[in-house]
């Protein structure tokens, strides 16, 4: 394994900068409710046993279906997004393009042979990618942070935006640091004449190696003069959504996540019904669950997360997107739910 994967902690004066944020307390960035990694009594040797045992499911039995789309040619009329499965997906709004987390090496590990991709949901590179306005990145952990995909997108990049610290990982992997802007929680730049994005909290935590909480994790808010979209990284639930919502909904679009979650670990991750209640605290006008469809994060079935998605949000009359991996959909409140995780015909 090339040690450069790990990244590099922020040391020295920049880490001194980092801590004289309102979130840095005790030698690292803290959630906003006191958020142990996992549940009380459970061990991490019980954690790893789990995790590593054949659960049923976990992983799809057959190579999951895909739309090849040419990303240099999405319709520039209205918003558009395009998922790369998990965590990954471009949105083109306005004439610019927005690249959030991608990973496109084909596993979400320090070594290549652990977490690998689904067959079928790696199939988009970082030279499928057209040139990126705005890479938005909001932690550092790599199943959204892959140093393979930002090597070869680097001069694919104009700008970056990030949560505070990460622009030490960047900066090691060769990353123009003039291109990079760091976030606070509520902090917001202005891109442009039309658009304004906002780092907002996240419930979760950061870190590559042993040491954790040495970089900050948020969720964004990307506002433009046609759209209003709620960038939702990773989180367990609680009650920043609502704030959130107060604050800065009602959103056209909520993308939240919805997969990896574990009764073991219940404050970091949510479940699917605790993903459809953060899209209703937010006022999102719709829900697109992400987090699921490309790696084994967790021990649930590989389709579980989607399926408990839908259930909830019938109950919650909450309107779902949920895209094959590659296909573009217009956020144009017109949503539909198409069932290719089984595989079968709608």
């Amino acid at each position: 394994m090339s040690l450069k994967i790990a990244g590099k902690l922020p040391a020295g004066k920049y880490l001194e900068q980092l801590k004289r944020s309102p979130n840095y307390k005790n030698g690292a960035f803290q959630n906003l409710s006191p958020t142990p990694m996992k549940q009380e009594g459970v061990t991490y040797w019980k954690m790893m046993k789990e995790f590593f045992k054949k659960h049923p499911d976990t992983a799809p039995v057959k190579k999951l279906p895909f739309v090849k789309t040419d990303l240099y040619k999405l319709d520039p009329s209205k918003p558009v997004i395009v998922w790369f499965g998990h965590s990954s997906y471009l949105l083109r709004i306005e004439n610019k393009n927005f690249l959030i987390d991608p990973v496109f090496s084909g596993n979400a590990a320090p070594v290549s042979f652990m977490v690998k991709a689904f067959p079928g949901a790696n199939e988009y590179k970082a030279e499928d990618m057209p040139p990126i306005d705005y890479l938005i990145l909001t932690h550092d952990h790599y199943d959204h942070l892959d140093f393979k995909t930002i090597r070869k997108l680097r001069n694919k990049i104009d700008k970056i935006y990030c949560s505070l610290g990460i622009s030490s990982h960047l900066k090691h992997w060769g990353v123009d640091g003039n291109k990079i802007t760091e976030m606070d929680w509520w902090q917001s730049e202005q891109l442009d004449d039309s658009m304004k994005l906002t780092a907002a909290p996240a419930r979760h935590f950061s870190g590559r190696g042993l040491k954790r909480g040495q970089t900050l994790w948020s969720s964004f808010i990307l506002k433009t003069t046609s759209c209003n979209i709620y960038l939702g990284g990773d989180s367990g639930y609680d009650s920043h959504f609502k704030e959130i919502g107060q604050r800065f909904g009602p959103f056209d679009l909520a993308i939240l996540e919805s997969g990896q979650y574990n009764t073991m670990w219940p404050l970091i991750h949510m479940i699917p019904e605790e993903t459809v209640q953060a899209a209703v605290d937010l006022n999102a006008k719709a829900l697109m669950p992400v987090h699921w469809g490309k790696f084994r994060l967790g021990m649930h079935p590989w389709n579980e997360p989607v399926k408990r998605v839908l259930e909830k949000a019938k109950e919650l009359n909450m309107p779902v997107l949920t895209p094959q991996i590659g296909e573009p959909l217009i956020i144009d409140g017109h949503f539909i739910s198409k069932k290719w995780w089984n595989f079968l015909p709608v």
